[in-house]
């Protein structure tokens, strides 16, 4: 059978909402056209995609893991046709993502300032999904914080991070300047592992709510500060990677240059974008070296 794409983000709409009517309003279809097309979409698949009841619209195990495959399909074709339609129009476009904390802010301008014809997106990456974007055609560089799958990348090393604890302003250690790595045992971490956000927004909450501590990077500290939490140094706490990412199979110019000028730029830090604009000037994108060097990290870590 073919897969009918237009079911396929009706059925994502219905999974994201768990509602039918909800879901209709987004897609700007009338409740019982919805249901229509989602009951011909598992007859036409053989499965069962949701269990309805009056007050209810749950995933069955078919759907979930439909959803999880359609979260990977529809952003590659959305990215497969927008390359087409930018092809069409003679249009150059980068789409650079960067993770939670991160700034490339000067790379964009250093580079938009040779480049002017090549349009700009940016793309903030969710903790999940760091080197996704990457794979599937959503961005064409990225500014990451390792860990993440780095098969198929080119990386370069840019610096790296301290990482510091965030404590709820209650907690018995807040009060203390700096803290070790066994001042924390026995503490409950929130990460990937222990309890799943959706956002950092929601771990910070649930820090702040006395739900457990984690060990952010410094930049992401410096981008989520509130009055009811607290960062304090970790001295012993392995340091974090950052670096710039792209697909090993591009070899499109502006990717090239950019990463060649965001380098220059990144590297020197931010506030000397035009000394690293002469420098960048200098990379030849046919020898620019890109190596992989993982950094051992840490048990605790913000993904």
């Amino acid at each position: 059978m073919d897969l009918d794409l237009r079911k396929l983000r009706y059925f994502v709409a219905v999974a994201e909402h768990r509602h039918f009517g909800r879901a209709a309003q987004e897609l700007f279809l009338a409740q019982p056209v919805l249901s229509r097309q989602i009951r011909a979409f598992e007859q036409e698949l053989g499965s069962q995609l949701f269990t309805r009841t009056t007050r209810s619209v749950e995933l069955t195990p078919a759907g979930r893991q439909l959803y999880e495959e359609a979260r990977r399909i529809t952003p590659m074709v959305d990215a497969a046709l927008r390359r087409v339609q930018e092809v069409e129009r003679g249009e150059q476009r980068l789409v650079v993502a960067f993770s939670p904390g991160l700034h490339v802010s000067d790379a964009i301008r250093t580079f938009t300032a040779s480049h002017p014809k090549v349009e700009i997106d940016v793309f903030p990456l969710r903790w999940w999904e760091q080197d996704a974007p990457l794979r599937d055609g959503r961005a064409h560089v990225g500014y990451l914080r390792r860990p993440f799958d780095d098969a198929g990348l080119r990386t370069v090393p840019i610096g790296h991070e301290t990482k510091v604890a965030c404590l709820p302003v209650t907690h018995p250690l807040a009060g203390r300047r700096t803290l070790t790595s066994a001042d924390l045992d026995g503490e409950p971490i929130l990460d990937v592992r222990t309890r799943r956000t959706s956002s950092l927004e929601e771990k910070f909450e649930l820090i702040a709510s006395g739900q457990g501590i984690a060990l952010v990077p410094v930049s992401v500290a410096g981008s989520y500060s509130r009055s009811d939490v607290v960062y304090l140094p970790v001295t012993d706490a392995l340091p974090v990677e950052t670096c710039l990412a792209a697909p090993e199979s591009s070899t499109a110019r502006p990717v090239e240059d950019f990463l060649a000028i965001a380098t220059a730029v990144l590297r020197r830090g931010p506030g000397d974008a035009e000394k690293a604009k002469e420098e960048a000037t200098r990379y030849a994108p046919s020898s620019f070296k890109i190596t992989n060097s993982p950094l051992p990290m840490g048990d605790r870590e913000l993904r």
